[in-house]
């Protein structure tokens, strides 16, 4: 396959995985995998994501930038702006601590984000089909304990194959936010959270970054962008209606699919 075609592929990947509970980062570290594609430094694979943060930019400019200019005299932006810092805390932390065994250990074994993705998937489908009644039906007004708590079941994510916005979902689930709400805390959780471990992971890999392919990285980036368009225009209301059930056992599908791959190629 040619290389431009490979890169519109994983930036639509990326677009359409990043925000729904799939795990964006399974999804192209399985395809690369088997398309025999990996730019060096992972650039390209690092760069891209940023093209679906500027998808969530774009679409909640208007809150954003309220946030941003209301925060010193409006409590509320205020507080809620308080509770993504408290949320994105832990990443920080853990992220920063285990960065060499994530990058080196787990991210290059496909066995380990396949039955990632098949354990979430199965996750997933309980965390659907629980009778629990919601108590906190606005993300921005959180308990500040919900905020801590759903940034630890972020961290989860850290494995490659759980998914940053399914750990995020879940653990909002878990803690009694509605489906709706929690999908769209994890869109804002993810600005601080997905920018600081991308420019994290540019400067950790600054020796070996290789912008040769500038085109290729172009060509992601827009496509990672208008595919994070449409996924996060249309996610609220579809969990709102359908739940996350499709999400899960796609997932479940992924996986089983992903390991017969490794089996038949040898890649255990």
């Amino acid at each position: 396959m040619a290389d431009w075609l490979i890169a519109i592929l994983m930036g639509i990947v990326e677009g359409l995985t990043e925000f729904i509970p799939v795990s964006s980062t399974g999804h192209l570290l399985l395809l690369g995998h088997f398309l025999g594609f990996e730019s060096t430094g992972k650039t390209f694979e690092i760069v891209i994501q940023l093209g679906a943060l500027l998808a969530i930019i774009s679409l909640y400019f208007k809150k954003l930038w309220h946030l941003a200019t209301r925060w010193p005299f409006d409590p509320e932006a205020r507080r809620f702006i308080i509770g993504l810092l408290v949320a994105f805390a832990p990443a920080v932390v853990i992220g920063f601590a285990a960065y060499g065994f994530i990058k080196q250990v787990l991210f290059e074994t496909p066995v380990v984000i396949c039955v990632a993705l098949i354990v979430g998937g199965f996750l997933l489908l309980w965390l659907d089909r629980m009778k629990k009644m919601p108590t906190y039906l606005d993300a921005d007004k959180y308990p500040i304990r919900v905020y801590f708590l759903i940034g630890l079941f972020q961290c989860l994510a850290m494995i490659p194959g759980v998914s940053r916005s399914g750990a995020t979902i879940a653990g909002g689930l878990l803690l009694g936010t509605d489906k709706r709400s929690a999908a769209e805390f994890s869109f804002f959780l993810a600005l601080p959270t997905m920018g600081a471990a991308v420019f994290y992971d540019l400067f950790k890999n600054r020796a070996n970054l290789n912008f040769d392919d500038m085109g290729l990285i172009v060509i992601g980036f827009i496509s990672a962008f208008i595919a994070g368009l449409a996924v996060v225009k249309f996610l609220l209301d579809f969990v709102s209606r359908r739940g996350f059930a499709p999400f899960a056992w796609w997932r479940i599908v992924v996986g089983v699919a992903g390991l017969i791959g490794l089996a038949l190629t040898g890649g255990f």
